[in-house]
């Protein structure tokens, strides 16, 4: 295992460093307002770090996602699993579901700002409507595969329906629903920008906004590699390492050595 993290680790550093270096040629042949340097990016992000409102920013953006994927995931799961146990309702509501799957996340912050003005519920209501339908559409997916026999098994065991939900069910469901929770955030992550942008008076988008405006392009920079760190953080340390736990009956455990064999006395 150290190993093979180790590997992994030179690996992603190698990455980073053929990134910076063509970023620093890039900037080297640019004018700085289209592309300005890493060094100059990174001391607009230490400038950043010491504003007033940069605590303020960060925290309203990451407190708008998550709030808006929160009520994603307990909306989608319930619809989704209502959906994968009712053929009729499925089939009733699978017309809605591709309604929400391809209207543009920009059209649903237009509406918000028309029914929310300038407000946090702005941000909320696009990250949700962008995660729900992700999150459902998978959960729904997950319920379909559910082998019955096991449900018949289950009932005629006299299991409850909580147990059947939590023994057969729940296995099943659980790899779908941490795929389609995956793809979901990082959705409403990006989508709460555009959000912010428009119909927000703080977060790091209505900064973003800020700095375009002004031409401020290394702000810009700071403010995306921030946010590209915060994504990195939220995915490689929360939502990984609690799928990995989850799932870890599915890792390989270490084969058992071979035994060997008693030696045959010969006669």
């Amino acid at each position: 295992m150290p190993r093979r993290f180790t590997t992994l680790l030179a690996q992603r550093l190698l990455l980073a460093g053929v990134i910076l270096l063509a970023w620093w040629i890039g900037a080297a042949r640019l004018p700085s307002f289209v592309l300005p340097g890493p060094g100059k990016v990174a001391l607009a992000l230490v400038s950043l770090w010491h504003s007033d409102t940069f605590a303020q920013d960060v925290a309203a953006t990451c407190q708008r996602v998550m709030l808006g994927f929160a009520i994603a995931t307990v909306i989608g799961t319930l619809l989704g699993l209502a959906l994968g146990a009712s053929r009729v309702l499925a089939r009733f509501f699978e017309p809605l579901l591709t309604l929400f799957n391809t209207v543009s996340s920009a059209i649903w912050a237009i509406f918000a700002i028309i029914w929310f003005g300038i407000s946090d519920a702005t941000t909320i209501f696009v990250v949700f409507m962008t995660a729900m339908p992700l999150i459902l559409t998978n959960v729904w997916q997950g319920a379909q595969t559910v082998d019955m026999q096991y449900v018949d098994l289950a009932r005629s065991f006299r299991m409850s329906r909580t147990r059947i939900l939590l023994k057969i069910y729940g296995p099943t469901i659980l790899p779908h629903f941490f795929a389609g929770a995956r793809l979901a955030f990082g959705f409403g992550w990006r989508v709460s920008l555009v959000a912010e942008t428009i119909g927000a008076s703080s977060g790091i988008g209505y900064r973003l906004r800020q700095a375009a405006d002004l031409v401020q392009t290394d702000q810009v920079f700071a403010w995306t590699v921030l946010l590209v760190a915060l994504m990195l953080l939220l995915e490689g340390g929360a939502l990984k390492p609690l799928e990995r736990w989850l799932f870890r009956w599915k890792f390989p455990s270490r084969p058992a050595p071979a035994l060997t064999p008693f030696p045959v006395p010969q006669g």
